[in-house]
């Protein structure tokens, strides 16, 4: 199982790069394959359809894409900037969504994040849902967020908090055998109902996909 761990900051030093650094190093420890990125790999303009119409999308969005095709989940560990989405991230997300397919379609998504406030970027990563969720990205209930992250993390790159790094280490687990299942257990099923009333004979629709 492939899992890409991407660092939504750019600059040298960042906290969320510390901790995606460590959430890729908990994915290894669960036994699966961490792909760690910095969003400084994908580089790419800001948005613009006339860019897109006549020179096609650019060399790091169509890298980021091929990099999400290729994994069976995403983490992002996202800055938070003025209490929302950093336009760097948001700016990634609309460039990769304009790909047919899709790729954030279904993919398993966790969101962590890390600041020097009181709230760990927590409130970023409520706005980060949105537009995932309107991509039909299947976004984990469960966010982390990191307060003080200045002071949080030892030298070996673990958060000096016990019960921090426990609790991570918890989060990345069940997010993982979330991902085995939806990936690997296709007898998985789901129903949809469109209201209470509906009949349980509705159409029972696959949960993975080839």
């Amino acid at each position: 199982m492939r899992v890409l761990v991407l660092a939504g900051s750019s600059r040298s030093g960042s906290v969320n790069s510390r901790l995606a650094t460590l959430v890729a190093r908990l994915v290894g420890r669960a036994g699966a394959t961490a792909d760690l990125a910095r969003l400084r790999d994908f580089d790419a303009p800001s948005y613009d359809g006339d860019i897109e119409e006549t020179q096609g999308p650019p060399e790091g969005a169509v890298a980021l894409r091929e990099r999400i095709q290729s994994a069976q989940a995403l983490v992002i560990a996202s800055p938070e900037y003025n209490a929302s989405v950093p336009g760097v991230v948001k700016n990634a997300i609309d460039w990769v969504s304009r790909f047919r397919p899709q790729p954030f379609k279904d993919k398993q998504t966790m969101l962590v994040s890390a600041s020097p406030s009181m709230v760990g970027g927590n409130r970023g990563l409520w706005a980060l849902r949105v537009p995932l969720e309107h991509l039909g990205a299947r976004v984990y209930p469960d966010m982390f967020s990191l307060a003080k992250a200045h002071q949080a993390f030892a030298d070996d790159d673990d958060l000096l908090e016990p019960g921090l790094q426990e609790r991570l280490a918890e989060t990345v687990d069940s997010f993982l055998a979330l991902v085995e299942a939806d990936t690997h257990y296709l007898c998985l099923q789901r129903r949809w109902y469109e209201f209470l009333g509906d009949s349980t004979s509705a159409r029972v629709t696959q949960r993975t996909e080839d």
